[in-house]
């Protein structure tokens, strides 16, 4: 099943800032799968991008898609809160019940970017 890849307005907008490519993106969604991630439960995944200087907060669905959500430099924090992991589960399950029609109009109203193609991610 091919897999579905989006990040959101303000995760493109900070990648686009630290120079992350879609490309790079990909890529770490295929580590995540392999279990090259870290999983902080609830649907959500901290991964590591960019030469180890950033990490980013993943959101998935299931297998069926992953939402890049958040990203930060590993030099201005350390982690992310209790509070924000926390706001990240609840965000996860309001994603995991959307229906195609809704993640349309997320990507239709360019809160979401489709990245990755429809590339086939496998485990």
């Amino acid at each position: 099943m091919p897999m579905r890849v989006f990040k959101t307005k303000t995760f493109a907008a900070a990648a686009k800032k630290a120079e992350i490519t879609d490309a790079d993106l990909c890529k770490a969604v295929q580590e995540v799968v392999n279990g090259q991630g870290d999983d902080l439960g609830g649907g959500v995944w901290k991964k590591r991008l960019n030469e180890n200087r950033h990490r980013s907060i993943i959101l998935a669905k299931g297998r069926s898609y992953w939402v890049y959500q958040f990203l930060f430099a590993k030099k201005d924090r350390d982690n992310i809160t209790e509070k924000e992991l926390a706001a990240f589960k609840k965000l996860a399950g309001t994603y995991k019940g959307l229906s195609k029609d809704q993640v349309q109009l997320l990507l239709d109203e360019k809160d979401f970017v489709e990245i990755c193609n429809g590339e086939k991610i496998q485990k």
